[in-house]
Parts: structure tokens; sequence; C-alpha cells
């Protein structure tokens, strides 16, 4: 077992509440779906490309964003609904990025697919825009080396691990996750903050992101 260092910094483990609000923003056809995704708040393009993740935890998500799904299910545009969904959320360290992606791939989409602008949702089928609220509270929980921190991630909530792996990263512009952050610039330790920064979490559960770092972290204190 490797030495186990002192944190510059200690880790604190914050958690949130979630609240979903509708803006009353609504569209019925292509052009107006892309016109609010260009003007909305930054927090309702997070809604509508988090939304699984929030709401169905312990599921394996590689679904759809709430655009693609619209676009393919109510409009029937499945060509675009796919380009949507091939659009890669990790690539992105900033709503405005993602947000910008979106919006270019509907534009190209139009442009090659002037027909597509005739197609109107029916009534009842529009898509309406959502913006997510969050709030962020502290824990008791404070860590000061390795093994302190995976004996906290054992037993803090999934809505904790959400924070510190996607929102913190997404919607606060960090240039990685939490834990990551922490473990290079307070621990010093670069190599496993890569490690644990390096795998694609939007393909996994929070249950299995919440193994996979424990697991990740306990080979690093045996050495």
């Amino acid at each position: 077992m490797i030495k186990l260092a002192k944190a510059k910094e200690p880790f604190k483990f914050c958690t949130r509440l979630h609240l979903s609000e509708l803006t009353g923003l609504r569209a019925t056809t292509l052009s107006q779906l892309l016109d609010l995704i260009k003007e909305v708040p930054g927090s309702c393009i997070y809604h509508h490309t988090h939304r699984f993740l929030q709401q169905h935890q312990y599921l394996s998500p590689e679904p759809p964003n709430d655009f693609s799904y619209w676009v393919m299910e109510v409009l029937g545009e499945d060509e675009l609904g796919e380009k949507l969904v091939s659009i890669d959320t990790m690539q992105y360290s900033a709503i405005r990025g993602l947000r910008e992606k979106i919006s270019l791939t509907i534009e190209d989409y139009l442009r090659d697919s002037p027909f597509a602008k005739l197609k109107f949702a029916r009534p009842g089928e529009e898509f309406h825009f959502i913006k997510s609220i969050s709030f962020i509270l502290p824990t008791n929980y404070i860590v000061y080396d390795l093994k302190e921190f995976i004996e906290v991630l054992k037993k803090i909530t999934l809505d904790s691990i959400y924070f510190h792996i996607f929102e913190a990263r997404l919607r606060l512009e960090k240039p990685t996750n939490d834990f990551s952050y922490w473990i290079e610039n307070s621990l010093g330790d670069k190599e496993l903050a890569g490690e644990i920064s390096g795998f694609d979490p939007y393909t996994r559960t929070l249950e299995d992101l919440r193994n996979t770092i424990i697991q990740i972290v306990a080979r690093r204190i045996a050495g």
C-alpha cells in the first residue's frame, strides 16, 4: 500500500435539489425549434440534454436527448434525429458549445432538406421548453486523502455523485469533473485524475459510476 498524501485543500462533498420549470416557450416546426434553441437560457439546453440521466438514475443511459426524440417521433425526421443523437455530449465543457453544435446540426439539415420546414407538430405534441433549476447544498462530508474519499463515496447520495460528475463540469464550466480536479490539484496525482476523467460517464448508471471510481481509487491506494 502506498503512503497516502494529504490534500492541500480538502474535498467537500455537495448535493443538489433539482426542480424543472416550464418556460412557456414551445415549437411546432423545426425552424421554430432552432430559433428557440438559440435564445433559451442555458438551463433549458442542459435540461433537454441531461433529463434522462436525472430522472432514470438506475438505468443504463444511452438515450436520445429530448430534441432528437421530438424530431423523430413527432416530425418523423429520422435522419436529423440520428444526427442529434450522435452528438457527443462528453466533448463539451460548456453549455454554449453544446448549444452551438445542436443549432448547427439543425441548420445544416434545414438547408439540405428544405421541405422539412413544412412539417408541423400535431396539436398537443409541440416541443415545450423546460429549464432545470438546481439548488446546491453542502454535506457534512469533508475528506483529506484517498482512503477517506472512497469511504464517503460509498455512502453519499446519487444526487451528490451526479452533481460532482456532470453538473459541476458542464453547467459550471469546469475543465473536468470535481473528483479529478481535486485529485490532480490538491493531491498532485495527475495519473489517477486522468484515469477517472478518461472514461465516458454518459454510458454508465450513477451507481456504476460510483463503483467504478471506488475501484479505480482502491487500486491506486493498494499500489
